[in-house]
Order: structure tokens, then C-alpha cells, then sequence
């Protein structure tokens, strides 16, 4: 994947999740239940975060380069972000329950992020190293 296109899937996350925040408190607050409502504030909040991780890894590869773990990283933030968030924001508005076995998945997805990410940063030689 070319790192325009992670900038932009990154960015139209971020900008989702304020959207279905957005949706929620206000379009949905009158037919979804408080559990289901905390579902997805949930969500939002979790796929803010990773969008803004993503970001940052997109950021360090355009300045110091493509690196294998912060690609790895990368694609962990996203799945993480599909199976995660995605997974609340659809049990909220289905209730299919079998979607409940995905979310576990996408937290563990965001945890290969963050791994891949220190192993990458890790890697990384920065000129005020010495």
C-alpha cells in the first residue's frame, strides 16, 4: 500500500469516528439503549486513537522511510480499527451478537500496533543518537 493511501485511510477514520460520535449522541440517542450507546462511544474513541496512531506511523515513514515493522504496524492499526470498532458500531445498530467475537480480535490487532510499532522505532537510527 503506498503511503498516500494509509495517510488517507488514516484521516477518513479519524473523520468517521467524530461522525459516528456525532450520530450517536444526538440522531441515536433516542432509539439505542445506553449499552448500546456506550458501544459506540467506545468505538469512536478507539478508532480516534488509532487513527491518530496511524497517522504518526505514516508520518515517520514519509520522513525516515518505509520500514517493515511500521508498515506491519500500520495494517494493524487498520485491521484493528475494522474488526474493532467495527464490530461495536454494528453489534450497537444490529444486535447481531456473533459480531462479539470480533472485538476481542481487533483489541488484540491494536496491540500488534503498538508492538510493531516500538520494534520499528526501535530499528530506526535518529541522527542525535551519538
Amino acid at each position: 500500500m503506498k503511503l498516500k493511501h494509509m495517510l488517507m485511510c488514516a484521516v477518513l477514520c479519524a473523520g468517521l469516528s467524530v461522525v459516528m460520535g456525532a450520530i450517536a449522541s444526538h440522531a441515536l440517542k433516542a432509539i439505542l439503549s445506553a449499552k448500546e450507546l456506550a458501544w459506540i462511544s467506545t468505538a469512536a474513541q478507539y478508532q480516534m486513537y488509532h487513527s491518530l496512531a496511524l497517522i504518526s506511523v505514516v508520518l515517520l515513514m514519509v520522513k525516515l522511510g518505509k520500514q517493515r515493522y511500521l508498515m506491519m504496524a500500520g495494517f494493524s492499526f487498520l485491521a484493528g480499527i475494522v474488526m474493532f470498532s467495527g464490530s461495536l458500531y454494528l453489534l450497537a445498530l444490529s444486535g447481531a451478537r456473533w459480531l462479539v467475537y470480533l472485538t476481542p480480535l481487533g483489541g488484540f490487532a491494536f496491540i500488534a500496533g503498538w508492538l510493531m510499532m516500538l520494534l520499528g522505532v526501535f530499528k530506526l537510527s535518529f541522527s542525535d543518537d551519538g
